[in-house]
């Protein structure tokens, strides 16, 4: 069942597909026969809407299999230290389906980097002339002023509301189909990372006049690189406020009166996170039986936090690094290779290490 996951389709064997699409997908089929509704009906998970918005835009739904991409690999990136590490699948169980079960921070999470993704990769689209529906951002023409003095607007503009609209038709659909908390929460979260996308959009300017002294200026707006909503985003999962849900239904209220009200670039949740300890296909949990520590933290990817108090096994290995690396006018950089040993330690499994389900 895809059904589970945020807005669309987020597993990772079609991810995979979207991402890089193998001769025996619908999106080769629908080169072959021309007909995007043959496509978009083939996918599954998808509610009404979703379908439409495919039919309509089909070249757009290429666009998000590489924003699937985009944030599954910044999701890894930032919680690559911890004992979740947003591992979609585990010899076919669809893992990360279980976690956006939960309301839980993780939830809120996934729900706001894809998001924001998604965002990403359609203004990505629309500036590189990929999609019909849109191109350069068409407000940004003319001239206007900022602190350092007259420019014009040239190049071409990174078309962020186009962007954001898209994704908040599409990945939204889903969440308003419920009345319910989750729903609620997911469609506040995904909000929230598509905010994100937008908080970095960053005026870059070409100076033009006699030796670059810069008395013309033309300048665009563009996209920050993705690590930096990844960043921000990992910042709010930190910060992420528990709530519940306000007496009408129709809104949140902090669970704890100790701590803020959540704003609109906040991330919620309902459920607090389980730990993650051990193999729990209930909660989506692969455990940290086999994960890397590092002995000498003492973070979250520290081998007591890591391995839950289990201990770890210890190994010696070899292996092969760039070395005495001198840099050669001009301008190349030359290394030799050299031996390496190092201690890398494990996790040690619990001692049932079977599956565990309450189902």
């Amino acid at each position: 069942n895809m059904n589970f996951l945020p807005g669309i389709w987020w597993s990772l064997p079609l991810v995979l597909v979207w991402a890089t699409p193998p001769v025996t997908s619908s999106w080769w089929y629908m080169g072959a026969v021309g007909s995007s509704r043959v496509m978009c009906d083939n996918v599954p998970g998808l509610v009404s809407r979703q379908r439409q918005l495919c039919r309509r835009h089909p070249e757009a739904m290429l666009s998000i299999g590489r924003g699937v991409a985009a944030w599954t690999a910044e999701c890894q990136h930032q919680f690559r230290r911890h004992r979740w590490d947003c591992n979609a699948l585990e010899r076919g169980q669809r893992l990360l389906g279980r976690v956006l079960l939960r309301s839980s921070r993780e939830s809120a999470f996934v729900h706001a980097i894809s998001s924001a993704g998604v965002v990403f990769a359609i203004t990505r689209a629309c500036s590189q002339g990929e999609l019909k529906s849109c191109s350069c951002d068409p407000k940004k023409k003319g001239s206007a002023k900022d602190s350092k003095g007259h420019f014009d607007w040239g190049g071409c503009s990174d078309n962020i509301d186009y962007g954001i609209k898209f994704a908040r038709a599409f990945v939204d659909a889903k969440e308003r189909k419920g009345k319910d908390a989750r729903a609620l929460m997911n469609l506040h979260n995904n909000r929230a990372g598509r905010k994100a996308v937008k908080r970095f959009l960053k005026q870059e300017c070409k100076c033009h006049g006699v030796s670059g002294s810069c008395t013309l200026r033309t300048c665009w707006l563009a996209m920050a690189d993705f690590r930096k909503t990844g960043d921000y985003l990992w910042k709010k999962y930190n910060g992420a406020i528990q709530v519940v849900m306000n007496q009408d239904g129709t809104g949140f209220t902090v669970a704890n009166k100790k701590f803020k009200k959540p704003t609109k670039n906040d991330l919620v949740y309902f459920e607090s996170s389980p730990d993650y300890c051990i193999r729990d296909r209930d909660v989506g949990s692969l455990g940290t039986a086999g994960r890397v520590c590092n002995q000498t933290s003492r973070g979250m990817d520290s081998c007591e936090v890591m391995c839950c108090g289990r201990g770890y096994d210890t190994s010696r290995v070899s292996r092969m690094t760039k070395c005495e690396c001198k840099f050669h006018w001009c301008c190349a950089v030359r290394c030799q290779d050299c031996l390496e040993v190092v201690d890398i330690h494990t996790c040690k499994a619990p001692k049932s290490a079977a599956w565990v389900s309450r189902t």
